[in-house]
C-alpha cells in the first residue's frame, strides 16, 4: 500500500530516523585541517571548536580539551557556521506546482515537508526561512514545532505559513476552468484593511514572519523585463506596520520596478528574486539594510527543466539580465542573502546557489557571508547562529577542502552538527 509517491517504507524510515536521533554529548572537541572566521574572512590552520551542550565555548587553533571530552577529528576539511537559505519550500517537489497543490492531500504534502528538512539538513543546512506553504496552510508550523521538539530532523526554521496575493494575482490558479473554484496556492487580500485581517491571522496559527506577493506574471521581451505591482506602497506600508507591532517582519516575492520599489519604502526585510532594482531602490535597501535574496538557482533550473523552447529561452534571458543587475546591486552595496527557492527542484541540493552567487560577482567569502552571518540577521537569529564565536549556538559544517579556494565545496558537505547534536559524520 502506499501514500501518494511514499511507499510505507518511506514513512517506516523517517520513524526510524526520528527514533535514532543521537543524544547531545556534554563536551566535543571538533578538530579539523582549517576553520573559517566568516566575519573576519580569515582561515584558521589547523583549527579546533569546543562544544559544551548546544554551545560554542571555545574557537582556535588549538582549544580545551576538558577531561571526558569527545574528540572528533574531520581530518582535511573546513569547519564554518551552518549554512543558511533564506528561500525554501519544504512543501514543493520537482514536478507541476500547480497540480502539486490540487492533487495531493495537506496531509501528504506535510510529510513531503518532513523528509525535505532533513536533506536540507544533511546537507548541511541548519537553518532556513520557508516561504509559503503553497496551499497547505499553518501546516509549516506543525513541521516547524515537530523539529524544535526533537521528532523529526530538521533545520531550525522561520515561517510563514501561505503567501499573500491579491485576486487574480500570481498564485491566483489562473488557467484553470472557472466553474471548478480551483483554490489558489496563496491568502486572498485586496486591499490594507484584509492584509491586516489575513496577518493576524496567520500569526495566530504560528506563522512566524508574512509574505506577500507583490509582483506578477514577469514578460521579457526585446531586452526589457517588465511586472506588474499587486499591492500599492501604502498598503505594503500597512503590513509592515502590523508586523511590526509584534515583533515580526514581512517579506516579498517582488522581481521588478516599482513593486521593488514600493516594497523598500515599505521597509521589508527582504525583496525576494530582485531581478531589476532601480538606482533609488537600491539606495533605499542599502540605508535601510533591506536585503536581495537573488534565487539564482531556480532559474537556473527552470532554464533545464523547460518544458517548451519559449519558456527555455525566455528563462535563460532572464538569467543574463538578472546577472547584469545582480552586478549592479552589488556595486551599490545592496545587503546580499543566500536564499536558492529550492522545493520545485531535489531540496538538498540548494548550496549550488553558492556557485552562482560567485559566478555572476560575488566574491567566496561575500557569497559565505550572505549563507551564514546575513541569512542569521534576516531570520532574525543574528546573536544566536551565523558565526563560530563563544556563546552562540553550536550549528557547525564541515566540507571536504577549502570553499574560499572553490565555492562549490559547500556542495560536500560531510559533517553536520545543530545545537551540539550531531546529525551527519
Amino acid at each position: 500500500m502506499t501514500i501518494g509517491r511514499f511507499s510505507a517504507l518511506a514513512i517506516f524510515s523517517v520513524g526510524l530516523a526520528m527514533a535514532q536521533s543521537p543524544a547531545a554529548p556534554r563536551t566535543v572537541v571538533l578538530h579539523a585541517a582549517r576553520v573559517l572566521d566568516v566575519e573576519a574572512g580569515r582561515m584558521i590552520a589547523p583549527g579546533e571548536v569546543l562544544v559544551e551542550g548546544d554551545r560554542i565555548r571555545e574557537v582556535g587553533a588549538t582549544v580545551r580539551h576538558p577531561a571526558g571530552a569527545e574528540t572528533i577529528d574531520l581530518g582535511d576539511r573546513t569547519l564554518l557556521p551552518g549554512l543558511i537559505d533564506a528561500h525554501v519550500h519544504l512543501f514543493l517537489h520537482p514536478g507541476a506546482e500547480d497540480l502539486q497543490t490540487v492533487e495531493e492531500s495537506v496531509p501528504q504534502r506535510t510529510l513531503i515537508a518532513v523528509l525535505a528538512a532533513k536533506e536540507d539538513l544533511m546537507a548541511g543546512f541548519t537553518a532556513e526561512r520557508d516561504m509559503g506553504t503553497e496551499g497547505a496552510g499553518s501546516a509549516d508550523t506543525a513541521v516547524r514545532n515537530a523539529i524544535n521538539q526533537g521528532q523529526f530532523p530538521g533545520p531550525r526554521m522561520r515561517i510563514s505559513g501561505n503567501a499573500v496575493d491579491i485576486l487574480g494575482g500570481h498564485e491566483d490558479a489562473i488557467g484553470y476552468n472557472p466553474a471548478q473554484h480551483v483554490l489558489p496556492n496563496a491568502d486572498w487580500a485586496n486591499n490594507a484593511l484584509q492584509l491586516v485581517e489575513v496577518i493576524r491571522r496567520q500569526f495566530k496559527e504560528g506563522a512566524d514572519f508574512t509574505k506577500i506577493y507583490e509582483t506578477g506574471k514577469d514578460t521579457f521581451a526585446n531586452g526589457r523585463f517588465s511586472t506588474p505591482y499587486q499591492f500599492t506602497e501604502a498598503e505594503l506600508a500597512a503590513a509592515v506596520h502590523e508586523a511590526a507591532r509584534v515583533g515580526k517582519r514581512v517579506a516579498v516575492h517582488a522581481t521588478g520596478e516599482p513593486g521593488t520599489l514600493y516594497a523598500a519604502r515599505a521597509g521589508v526585510a527582504s525583496v525576494d528574486h530582485a531581478y531589476q532594482l532601480s538606482d533609488e531602490t537600491m539606495r533605499i535597501m542599502r540605508e535601510k539594510h533591506i536585503f536581495a535574496v537573488p534565487t539564482f538557482t531556480i532559474s537556473e533550473y527552470f532554464a533545464d527543466k523547460a518544458p517548451t523552447a519559449a519558456q527555455q529561452a525566455f528563462e535563460k534571458d532572464l538569467i543574463v539580465y538578472h546577472s547584469q543587475e545582480f552586478r549592479k546591486q552589488l556595486a551599490a552595496g545592496v545587503p546580499i542573502a543566500m536564499g536558492s527557492d529550492v522545493g520545485p527542484f531535489p531540496h538538498g541540493t540548494q548550496a549550488r546557489e553558492f556557485e552562482l552567487l560567485v559566478k555572476f560577482g560575488m566574491k567566496p567569502i561575500d557569497a559565505i557571508r550572505a549563507g551564514t552571518v546575513n541569512g542569521a540577521a534576516l531570520l532574525g537569529w543574528q546573536d544566536q547562529i551565523g558565526s563560530l564565536k563563544p556563546g552562540l549556538l553550536a550549528d557547525i559544517v564541515a566540507v571536504e577542502g577549502d570553499p574560499l579556494q572553490d565555492i562549490a565545496a559547500l556542495r560536500h558537505v560531510t559533517f553536520v552538527m545543530k545545537g551540539g547534536i550531531v546529525y551527519r559524520r
